[in-house]
């Protein structure tokens, strides 16, 4: 007979563990960051606004080629154009994708340029924890 409070507490810890590295490493990407006085990919806002003068049609064909860059690995270009078209969910993508990466920075990037404050939201409450955290230690 399977014993579940086991199985569930090794579950827990699993996930427990997991969190904590995650958190770890943010914290020890922030704290290098603001060592060196940077932040990483320049954190700047590019641009909310998608380009004047492209029309639906045009937008659609390059999100279109867009989407088949992102499918084929070609994050970066696929982001240029996303941000160019102002395709929101392109740009969503390109955020859980650098999520998956563990590139948290850029995807709080991408998600406020796609104005996706649900999954921006978790990303601010851990840079928040780590500056918490940075300062209990000072």
């Amino acid at each position: 007979m399977v014993n579940l409070k086991n199985s569930a507490d090794e579950h827990f810890k699993f996930v427990s563990d997991k969190f904590y590295m995650e958190r770890k490493i943010i914290e020890e990407n922030l704290k290098n960051s603001i060592k060196e006085h940077t932040i990483p990919d320049g954190f700047i806002k590019v641009t909310d606004n998608p380009v004047a003068g492209l029309s639906s049609e045009q937008k659609a064909i390059l999100n279109r080629r867009a989407n088949e860059m992102f499918n084929k690995g070609n994050i970066e270009d696929a982001r240029r154009i996303y941000i160019t078209t102002g395709y929101s969910d392109g740009l969503t993508r390109v955020g859980n994708f650098y999520l998956s990466k563990n590139q948290s920075l850029k995807a709080l990037k991408a998600y406020t340029l796609a104005h996706n404050k649900r999954d921006a939201k978790p990303i601010y409450e851990d840079i928040a924890k780590v500056i918490s955290t940075l300062l209990k230690e000072n």
